[in-house]
């Protein structure tokens, strides 16, 4: 069995080392050496400004509005899909708010300094808007399956969306290698990277898991397999109840070290303003700062990657537009607001650093929450504890999502009839991040996590004046009140 293991691990090494040269160019300024921007990031950064401009600002000025559809305000009888516009936001959240805001938020600190912290803002902020375009293709271009699932996401608007624009099999071919990087993507980022921060967590609060890891897999893997068996009906309903509990719930224990903390906030934001724009900042200055803030934010909130219209597509709602306005509190929920305040934690205790120097960037990959740990173990005693569970519960919310991810990406390539076969693929490897050396394989599909964003892109750029059109039509039918008049008051 070892070697098997080891055959994998060789496997995913040569692929990640192809896979990186790929995904990476190198960005020299002056005395800065060594400081990589993935070339991802680049894009997304640069899609997120041109599309909030485009949009005119839809983040902002349609903030409120979005609220109301939540809150169920704009319900009609010509509503279609299988969950409400809540459950789907609930859903796409619980793959998003999970360990990426207690791991990612500190090895981005860790890596690239306080400064980073600002630059998780600014992805949320432009992140808002890349997810309302995907969402809106994905509601437009959805598909109702015989077998009375929904098919939506970036496979769907990718081949069908650019279907419409002439370019079919550029769109089939994409839509195919979006639909295999979300697959791999979900066995690593979204199963095994769970797994691997959530494991020493709570083996540090029961020792029994240090002799018996293998035991904490099969609880995992029995508990997801529970959820993820049922579907998205089961999922969303899930999802729904525990996602405000558990985001409280963490919050609260936020707000206790903050508390602590109190007089020492409007330094902590110094600091985070000062080192995003600071030349001489730890981690290569400026860009490392940002290259480390964009990249965690992005695998915190996932915006600009596809992945969320997937679960957003299953809402019931008469206008794509519509839910595209409700994801605008994804990224705001998750990185804006949640990633901001684990971020104070960090930078306040000073558990990041030690006070002087960077992690090194294997261990702070690994150790991420740890160090999250650590921050609020310095303020009460037996708070690792407490967060102990919460990272078990953002853990498990995180997983039953990407499984559905990844089974709607795998329905796509293999047919509805093999879903099975990826769903126990899936709990399997649940098992095997808790007993095998994974470290390999987490790498290389998070980079492919990160690649889903370039056909994404690539699809979003070009059906943009499309989305743009929908939402001035939607506007101005606001404004006239024809909305208000259609929506069913309960």
């Amino acid at each position: 069995m070892n070697e098997i293991f080891k055959a994998i691990d060789i496997f995913f090494q040569s692929l990640n080392h192809i896979a990186e040269n790929i995904m990476m160019f190198d960005i020299f300024f002056g005395s800065i050496e060594g400081t990589k921007m993935p070339f991802v990031v680049a894009i997304l950064i640069v899609a997120g400004v041109y599309l909030t401009l485009k949009m005119g600002f839809v983040n902002l000025r349609m903030f409120t509005h979005s609220l109301a559809i939540v809150k169920g305000k704009y319900k009609t009888k010509d509503d279609k899909g299988l969950i409400s516009p809540f459950q789907s936001l609930a859903t796409a959240l619980s793959a998003t708010v999970g360990i990426g805001n207690i791991a990612a938020v500190s090895i981005a600190i860790s890596l690239g300094g306080a400064g980073a912290a600002f630059w998780m803002i600014m992805a949320g902020f432009l992140g808002m808007t890349l997810k309302f375009t995907e969402v809106t293709l994905s509601l437009k271009y959805r598909e109702f399956l015989p077998d009375g699932t929904i098919m939506g996401g970036g496979m769907e608007y990718l081949s069908r969306g650019l279907a419409d624009k002439g370019m079919a099999k550029t769109g089939k071919v994409m839509a195919m290698i979006f639909a295999f990087f979300m697959i791999l993507g979900a066995l690593g980022a979204g199963n095994t990277f769970q797994i691997s921060q959530a494991l020493p967590i709570v083996q540090g609060q029961i020792p029994y898991f240090k002799d018996a890891p293998w035991a904490f897999g099969l609880i995992m893997a029995f508990v997801t397999g529970l959820v993820i068996i049922g579907g998205i009906k089961r999922i969303a309903h899930v999802a729904e109840k525990i996602v405000p509990i558990m985001v409280i719930f963490y919050l609260t224990m936020v707000f206790w070290v903050l508390g602590t903390y109190f007089t020492a906030i409007p330094q902590a934001f110094a600091l985070i303003f000062n080192e995003a724009f600071s030349a001489n900042a730890v981690a290569g200055g400026i860009f490392g700062a940002m290259a480390q803030g964009f990249q965690r934010a992005v695998f915190s909130n996932e915006a600009g990657l596809g992945s969320a219209g997937i679960a957003h597509s299953a809402s019931r709602v008469k206008y794509p537009i519509r839910q595209g306005l409700v994801s605008l509190y994804e990224p705001f929920i998750d990185t804006v607001v949640v990633c901001t305040m684990t971020a104070l934690v960090v930078i306040l205790t000073g558990s990041y650093l030690g006070g002087t120097e960077v992690l090194d960037t294997a261990i702070a990959a690994k150790q991420g929450s740890v160090i999250t740990s650590t921050a609020f173990g310095s303020v009460v005693s037996w708070f690792p504890t407490v967060l102990g569970f919460a990272i078990f519960m953002f853990a498990f919310s995180t997983m039953i999502s990407w499984a559905y991810y990844g089974e709607r990406a795998w329905v796509y390539l293999f047919g509805s009839k093999t879903s099975i076969v990826y769903k126990l693929i899936f709990l399997g490897f649940i098992v095997i991040a808790t007993v095998a050396d994974t470290g390999t394989m987490v790498d290389f599909s998070s980079t492919l996590f990160l690649a889903l964003a370039i056909p994404n892109l690539f699809g979003l750029m070009i059906m943009s004046g499309d989305v743009r059109k929908m939402l001035s039509e939607y506007i101005d039918k606001l404004k006239s009140g024809e909305l208000g008049k259609e929506a069913i008051r309960d």
